[in-house]
């Protein structure tokens, strides 16, 4: 899994669809870039040629010859046995298509089977259902990604609106914003009791605005039909939330932002300098934000999103940080616990389409297939398959 790998992405297909076929894995820590080991199978590697993956065949000796370098206590190196596929939940709208959202496109290309929900199935309790849940890039807030401004002409938004409306009252609300604050704290429950949460884009920071506000009108008269509390912004709770802290609504609903936990355009200054660096941990004693960071380079290029980037100081202090923007306030992928479970909230749309806007055509993944942005996604998906030992040999 170094830049010898001629497809990273479809890697990751080929290990979690054997883990679904009942074959174990080892998941080789920083070795090589963090690569995977399997027993040789005929059929995995003829799925390998087929696919353009790139593997290496060793003997026994060679093979104990690897465990003991990844073992040895001089490298930052550690084996993870991955045990049992996870069974993942994309949470999209019905209309949903698989290229509005990178994690699907991701999952779509690496071949890795999921389920879609929607609002019905969570507020039926069916969360139980799933091992990892992805969030859409969706507005957990009832304002409909406060596109009022530039869309609310627009037919897509007019549906989306009434979408969204029909739904709530099928579930018994008046509001799509109490409908969506219900929801948020469905998927906290769930983290709570042992799920693994991830989610990119808007569904980081309007998640937990949600939280926060979990008592609190924060929507503006054209989205629910009645004026946001005036006081707002200090009755948030901000011991609901799972990541943020002390952030300040944005409440002007024609202003295309949430709140001041995302940074602006202006903020990252001259875009060919975007980039962000990916944290180096202990990986025999820390492996957990060890398999999230796996990567074959250390600084991956930036992407901009509806929520583009994190600010440092509107992050828990319990909250690991897991890349920034070297010598900002700019936090790009951060992790977290809850309960029993885990978060993970990875700023920006999609890591290959750097300003992607409504309507643009999907990113083609057959033209990035060693996408180390794209990789971060995918790591996420084998996290939840590890054992809570580390395996030793």
């Amino acid at each position: 899994m170094d830049h010898n790998q001629t497809d990273h992405l479809k890697a990751y297909g080929i290990t979690f669809n054997a883990l679904v076929s009942g074959i174990k894995a080892d998941w080789l820590l920083n070795y090589r870039g963090g690569s995977f080991l399997l027993d040789y199978n005929d059929k995995i590697a003829a799925e390998c040629r087929l696919e353009g993956v790139a593997f290496n065949e060793v003997s026994f000796s060679e093979t104990a010859e690897i465990y003991a370098f990844v073992q040895s206590d001089e490298n930052n190196m550690d084996v993870i046995r991955l045990e049992k596929a996870p069974k993942i939940a994309v949470y999209v709208p019905p209309n949903f298509q698989p290229w509005d959202d990178a994690v699907t496109l991701a999952l779509e290309y690496a071949q890795v089977p999921y389920d879609k929900i929607w609002n019905d199935e969570l507020l039926r309790g069916e969360l139980d259902n799933y091992d990892w849940l992805h969030l859409h890039h969706e507005d957990f807030t009832g304002q409909y990604g406060k596109f009022y401004a530039s869309f609310s002409n627009a037919q897509w938004y007019i549906d989306q609106q009434i979408q969204y409306e029909q739904n709530a009252k099928n579930n018994g609300y008046s509001k799509v914003a109490d409908m969506m604050k219900d929801v948020a704290i469905t998927i906290k429950n769930y983290v709570g009791q042992g799920g693994f949460l991830f989610a990119m884009c808007s569904a980081t920071d309007s998640y937990d605005i949600a939280l926060a506000a979990h008592n609190v009108d924060i929507a503006a008269q054209m989205y629910d039909g009645d004026a946001a509390d005036q006081d707002a912004k200090d009755r948030l709770d901000y011991n609901n939330t799972l990541a943020f802290t002390d952030f300040v609504l944005e409440m002007n609903p024609y202003v295309y932002e949430y709140s001041d936990i995302d940074i602006q355009p202006v903020e990252i200054g001259n875009f060919n300098n975007d980039y962000f660096t990916l944290f180096e941990f202990s990986a025999k004693y820390d492996p957990v934000p060890t398999m999230l960071t796996q990567d074959h380079v250390s600084v991956v290029r930036g992407f901009m999103g509806q929520t583009t980037m994190f600010r440092r100081n509107r992050i828990k202090n319990s909250v690991i940080i897991l890349a920034e923007r070297e010598g900002t306030d700019q936090i790009k992928y951060i992790h977290g616990n809850f309960g029993r479970g885990t978060f993970t909230f990875y700023a920006g749309h999609d890591p290959e389409d750097y300003q992607h806007a409504v309507g643009d055509p999907p990113t083609d993944l057959t033209l990035y297939k060693n996408s180390p942005g794209y990789r971060l996604i995918l790591n996420n998906i084998l996290f939840p398959a590890a054992t809570k030992k580390k395996q030793k040999t």
